[in-house]
């Protein structure tokens, strides 16, 4: 198993750090186009949401990226803050929901996360951060 963690600052700018960091760790497993477009999309999604939902009024906030892979090429990818939590994580997994109609958000992140992987989860306790929890099968175009 090969694995790496990063731990970054909870700003929109960084955002396409974790993308490019994170599809550089994959790229000795020798990903489809496809499969790189989404998970560079997981990736987007689940730092973006931590970003603007975890921390909408901290921007000291961190998060921290975790991605590990598998001997069997099976891809974990962590996204994991301290922030607000989810009040309601069915309600939140809802598609079209969202809790920041004022930044025009449409509410399709986690519909989108879900979409494009082969498991999905979230661990949320208000007041002390969420974990989404994605994992990839690489080479299911076999």
């Amino acid at each position: 198993m090969n694995s790496m963690s990063i731990e970054f600052q909870a700003e929109m700018f960084n955002e396409a750090f974790v993308r490019t960091a994170g599809i550089a760790f994959l790229m000795p497993y020798h990903p489809t186009v496809d499969e790189v477009m989404e998970i560079k999309t997981i990736l987007a999604e689940a730092v973006v949401n931590s970003i603007i939902h975890g921390y909408p009024d901290q921007p000291e906030g961190r998060i921290v990226l975790r991605m590990e892979v598998s001997d069997e090429k099976v891809v974990t990818i962590i996204v994991e803050d301290q922030g607000k939590g989810i009040e309601d994580i069915d309600l939140a997994r809802q598609p079209m929901y969202t809790t920041r109609r004022d930044l025009e958000r449409s509410g399709m992140g986690m519909t989108i996360m879900e979409t494009f992987s082969d498991d999905f989860t979230i661990e949320s306790t208000l007041h002390q951060g969420t974990r989404v929890t994605c994992i990839k099968k690489l080479g299911n175009h076999e």
